[in-house]
């Protein structure tokens, strides 16, 4: 169980990142990412269904967006942390189960994957990209607990009365017994506050994108800053790091074209209208095979 050391007054976490059940290894990181999802699909799907989107089709947008967002953000962990080494050892390319996820390729992957199946089944891709983000913002920190537990994701050593001390010897921290910067729960921290904000302005009853582009321009902001405490990674250019040059050209590049194309398709649609005529309440489950 987690405790406060008796020596200094930091937060000591003895536990195990793999809980062995018998046989069967179950990695704490896997079981933050499998309840992330539960309770994302669940908010999601309420709010989809209260906008217009057919729930017989929200289970299929729900499984093919989640299969291409996790290949997205293993794809560009992999480009981010060395393409040369991928390409000499191929089997380690999709390695999932390793760890190892970059969430600006499940944005981008993922986002891709919405629209397309928007066009596909003729659904508002707004709505579907509210969904989309609404989904992030409640499964993120969910998933940082995972991280918490690993220890993968830290800042400097530190002796703070709130930084995070591991001492079991399969921790991922690079040093047992020494405390650190719980890089990790600051950014659970603001993604639940970006949670929050997202919630007050659905409340407010706006046109379907908004929530999308807000998340566009807050996930961007939080990653530019939290990665000034994350030590973990390495420092690419000016100071900083890959993360806050892509965080850099979402917001310079991919916000303004997101705006752009809202505006264009009609700047979204409030959310008590009924969807145009083009996305039939009754159209059928698409097969997954």
């Amino acid at each position: 169980m987690v405790g406060m050391s008796a020596v200094r007054a930091v937060i000591v976490i003895p536990i195990d990142p793999v809980l062995n059940i018998g046989p069967l290894p179950i990695h704490w990181y896997g079981v933050g990412y499998a309840v992330a999802f539960l309770v994302g699909f669940w908010f999601a799907r309420r709010h989809a269904v209260a906008h217009g989107i057919p729930e017989a089709v929200t289970g299929n947008i729900a499984f093919w967006t989640i299969v291409a967002g996790l290949i997205g953000a293993r794809l560009f962990y992999d480009l981010q942390s060395g393409a040369l080494y991928y390409v000499t050892h191929p089997q380690y390319i999709l390695a999932v189960w390793q760890g190892g996820m970059a969430f600006f390729g499940a944005i981008f992957v993922g986002g891709a994957t919405l629209l397309f199946l928007a066009w596909r089944w003729r659904l508002n891709f707004w709505v579907l990209f509210d969904c989309g983000v609404l989904f992030a913002a409640i499964g993120q920190p969910i998933g940082r607990i995972g991280n918490i537990i690993n220890g993968d994701i830290l800042g400097a050593p530190s002796n703070l009365p709130w930084a995070t001390e591991y001492t079991n010897p399969h921790s991922l921290a690079p040093q047992l017994y020494v405390p650190y910067q719980p890089a990790a729960a600051y950014e659970g921290l603001l993604a639940l506050l970006i949670l929050g904000i997202l919630l007050l302005i659905r409340r407010r009853g706006v046109p379907a994108g908004v929530l999308a582009l807000a998340y566009l321009v807050m996930y961007p902001l939080s990653q530019f800053l939290i990665f000034f405490v994350r030590t973990t990674e390495p420092v690419i250019g000016f100071g900083l790091k890959q993360a806050q040059w892509t965080s850099i050209g979402v917001l310079v590049v991919g916000v303004p074209l997101a705006v752009v194309a809202w505006w264009l398709t009609g700047r979204g649609q409030k959310p008590s209208e009924p969807l145009p005529a083009t996305s039939p309440a009754s159209t059928p489950a698409p097969d997954r095979g």
